[in-house]
C-alpha cells in the first residue's frame, strides 16, 4: 500500500503466486496421505487373506481329526473370502485380492464373511469349513 491506501499491482501478484503455491502444496499434500492410506488399507486386507490361507495350510499339513477355528474381523469393513480349490478370493470396496495355496486342493466352494468365526476341519474326505 502507499500513503493513499491503495494497494500496488506488484502486491496483488505476488499474493496471488502465493496462493497458487499454497493450493499446489495442499493438492499434493492430499494425494500422499491418500495413497498412504489406501496403502495401509490394502496391505490390512492382505494380512487377513494370508492368516486364512495359513490357517488352511496348518490344518491340510496336519492330517485327519485336525481342527482349527478363525474369526475374520469386522473392524476393517465389511469383505467376503470366497475359497475354492487351492485359491482364496478376497472382495472389498470394489477391489480383489487373491493368493494360492499350495497342496491344500478343497474339494468345496465357500464363502467366509467378514465378523464370523469359522471352524476350520481335516476329515477323511477333505478339508471341511463350518
Amino acid at each position: 500500500m502507499d500513503n493513499k491506501g491503495f494497494i500496488s499491482i506488484e502486491y496483488l501478484f505476488s499474493l496471488f503466486i502465493v496462493i497458487i503455491i499454497a493450493l499446489g502444496v495442499l493438492f499434493y499434500a492430499s494425494a500422499s496421505i491418500s495413497s498412504s492410506l489406501n496403502i495401509e488399507d490394502s496391505v490390512a486386507h492382505r494380512l487377513i487373506l494370508d492368516d486364512v490361507a495359513n490357517v488352511i495350510s496348518q490344518v491340510n499339513s496336519n492330517g485327519v481329526g485336525y481342527s482349527k477355528s478363525i474369526e475374520l474381523p469386522s473392524d476393517r469393513g465389511y469383505f467376503e473370502i470366497t475359497v475354492e480349490k487351492n485359491k482364496l478370493t478376497m472382495e472389498y470396496e470394489n477391489k480383489k485380492g487373491e493368493t494360492q495355496m499350495m497342496f491344500a486342493n478343497l474339494d468345496g466352494k465357500y464363502k467366509l464373511i467378514s465378523g464370523r468365526t469359522y471352524f476350520i476341519s481335516k476329515t477323511s474326505e477333505g478339508i471341511v469349513i463350518r
